[in-house]
């Protein structure tokens, strides 16, 4: 593999374009040969969104050309095109979207892509006669009418099944949502993309510099950002994607993307999940009542050990939830908030999640050995203390 190290060029690359920094400051950044070029996908092992890119690719790739085909991948985030279902397949990838998502993107990025992308008006291109400046659905809707992308059927008619589109730049093999558990997982995903862009927009705002971002672009962020969120939806994503998994090679489940060359795996599931729960007085009776009904409904997912605290955890207090139990609700505490008490207690234990229902008023804690949300009421959301990368969610109502 190419020695090339793409995080060691991305800090000079972004100089000049400060919301696109903070986007990559927020993006894992994984080296790999399994794609061509490039690609954004949401991590389903780790919850984060991760950048895949083929060292070998961007070697070749001029700085501008590095620097575009970056920003190509955070726009693909932005524009939330890895977490929001194909408009025309009812949520399974097609190629005719995928090229419809990168001409959207890529009428931004005039002369700054390699151009084997799917690009607007490029002259001597398939898209030579196509406007700079649509949405992907627009985009979209001209494919699909476009004759030189429908394919014949054999007696004369043409169906309008996107034969002849060329290959996008980069891959999207791993977009979209799924039913069942994974709709959890875009929920969590879209949390987690509005509190980027969110952190990104405000530093932005504060400088006043935006670099190479549209009014058009910013528009659809602010768009974005003021959406009605099921804090009961994260909640039991949380839960589940913090269940360990214990993982085995197997003959028996083919590797659904690459049968017949890697085995598959099967995975065995056990939940060890803290739920550190703020006594203070600020913490209103309402938003522990309802945070606790919905604790008995995920109950049936995972055994909880309750950890409640003040400025300390009295281990008199913890109890263990055991799985399908009901439990009600109770204040065993009173007095201040200090989040490196439960933190410490989590850390010393083993544990796969850390909860933390708070009304977030207390310093920045250390940092947590699990992954670790927290629940808190609007004005704790709006209010909290301190800044922070883990997902925080509000209660509406509490």
């Amino acid at each position: 593999m190419s020695k090339f190290d793409l995080n060691k060029h991305t800090a000079r690359l972004l100089l000049s374009e400060p919301f696109f920094a903070c986007i990559s400051r927020r993006v894992d950044k994984t080296s790999t040969t399994a794609i061509p070029t490039a690609g954004v996908r949401l991590n389903k092992e780790t919850g984060f969104f991760e950048m895949l890119y083929n060292p070998s690719f961007f070697e070749k790739l001029t700085d501008k050309q590095k620097l575009g085909v970056l920003k190509h991948e955070f726009y693909h985030l932005i524009l939330q095109h890895t977490t929001t279902r194909n408009p025309d397949t009812d949520g399974k990838v097609s190629k005719m979207w995928n090229v419809a998502t990168d001409l959207s993107i890529n009428s931004h990025l005039l002369g700054e892509l390699p151009e084997n992308g799917c690009i607007p008006s490029l002259k001597g291109s398939p898209f030579e006669k196509y406007p700079v400046g649509l949405s992907a659905e627009a985009y979209l809707k001209m494919l699909k009418d476009d004759p030189q992308f429908q394919k014949d059927s054999g007696d004369g008619e043409k169906s309008k099944g996107g034969s002849g589109l060329p290959d996008t730049l980069d891959d999207h093999g791993e977009w979209g949502g799924e039913d069942g558990e994974d709709s959890d997982a875009n929920a969590v995903a879209k949390e987690r993309l509005r509190d980027m862009l969110e952190k990104a927009s405000k530093e932005c705002n504060q400088s006043n510099s935006w670099g190479s971002v549209s009014s058009e672009i910013r528009k659809e962020i602010e768009k974005f950002l003021n959406p009605s969120i099921d804090w009961r939806k994260m909640l039991s994503y949380f839960i589940k994607s913090s269940r360990k998994a214990n993982k085995r090679s197997t003959i028996r489940r083919l590797n659904k993307r690459y049968p017949r060359i890697h085995s598959g795996t099967k995975v065995t599931r056990v939940a060890n999940i803290a739920i550190s729960i703020d006594q203070s007085g600020s913490v209103s009776d309402v938003m522990l009542a309802m945070f606790f009904a919905e604790l008995n409904n995920l109950s049936k997912l995972a055994t909880f050990t309750v950890v409640p605290f003040d400025t300390e955890v009295d281990e008199s207090k913890v109890f263990v939830w055991k799985k399908g139990e009901n439990r009600d609700w109770e204040r065993v505490l009173m007095g201040g908030t200090c989040f490196n008490a439960p933190t410490r207690y989590v850390n010393d234990r083993e544990f796969d999640g850390h909860i933390v229902l708070t009304d977030m008023c207390a310093s920045k804690p250390i940092p947590s050995a699990c992954q670790r949300m927290w629940i808190t009421d609007e004005r704790g959301k709006a209010q909290q203390y301190f800044d922070t990368n883990e997902i925080v969610v509000a209660i509406k109502g509490a």
